[in-house]
């Protein structure tokens, strides 16, 4: 037979939670021996461990006792239903840690790993970091509004930057973040790029250059006003585009009505 302290000590608990067990009708108070102490016996061991690990998975204590007084199958069917709960408590606070160990992360905390790779991969190719960032703030709402797209969009733009001439297009937005708006080498920079765009266009279909398929215009609209924001000096090298027939940040598109752009001279 055993103390109050040797079954509070076999059950992991303390014995003052016995005693609020005892007080809240969970666990049965023995008889008192001849000394005026409680003894308790296995069965007591057993029934404190169920009433400990009960409680310890979130069950309240009114619950406790109601599943004590249960029948085997109600209550087998009542421990299924909270090991699904800590099931689903569990899944959820995996995804909190995985969230938790991306803060230092960078990109990786807004964006899936294949557009931080991307983005990764145009730094690696000389691009600006300005224009970097600027990708980046057009994914961030793209990956929260159409998740389930990023992958087929992020495939398009990983297999395009592998063309050497498409990737002149971003080092030329680079190189143009150093002009002055009324810098007459952008005028020049203006016709390279418009030329080299409608090559690119008669080559391969301008659908090579559109961006992400199926956004509304007014989402793009957002996204090339984040790109502004983020890269103002690319604002005068797009209007400049847009009168030799280009339009977009986005969404490279010719505009209506406009004709191939003849090659900038030499």
């Amino acid at each position: 037979m055993l103390t109050i302290g040797e079954l509070a000590a076999c059950a992991g608990v303390t014995v003052r939670a016995v005693r609020h067990y005892h007080a809240r009708g969970l666990l049965p108070e023995p008889e008192r021996d001849h000394s005026g102490y409680r003894r308790y016996d296995a069965g007591a061991v057993v029934e404190l461990l169920r009433i400990r690990t009960l409680a310890e998975a979130g069950v309240p204590l009114a619950r406790v006792r109601e599943l004590l007084q249960a029948g085997e199958e109600e209550f087998a069917a009542a421990v299924a239903d909270i090991d699904r709960r800590l099931e689903a408590e569990i899944q959820e606070r995996q995804r909190h840690r995985e969230r938790i160990a991306r803060l230092t992360s960078g990109d990786g905390l807004a964006l899936p790993s294949e557009v931080v790779a991307f983005l990764d991969r145009l730094r690696a190719l000389g691009v600006d970091e300005r224009i970097v960032q600027a990708e980046r703030d057009g994914w961030i709402p793209l990956a929260a509004r159409s998740p389930a797209r990023v992958a087929e969009w992020i495939a398009r733009k990983q297999e395009r930057i592998e063309d050497p001439e498409f990737i002149d297009f971003y080092l030329a937005l680079s190189e143009a973040l150093e002009r002055d708006d009324d810098d007459p080498s952008l005028v020049q920079l203006a016709d390279r790029v418009a030329a080299y765009l409608s090559e690119l266009a008669d080559e391969r279909g301008e659908e090579y250059l559109a961006g992400p398929a199926g956004i509304e215009p007014t989402f793009v609209e957002l996204m090339d006003t984040l790109a502004f924001d983020t890269v103002p000096s690319a604002r005068r090298l797009i209007e400049l585009l847009k009168q030799r027939g280009w339009d977009g940040w986005t969404t490279l598109h010719r505009t209506p009505g406009s004709h191939p752009t003849p090659p900038a001279s030499s």
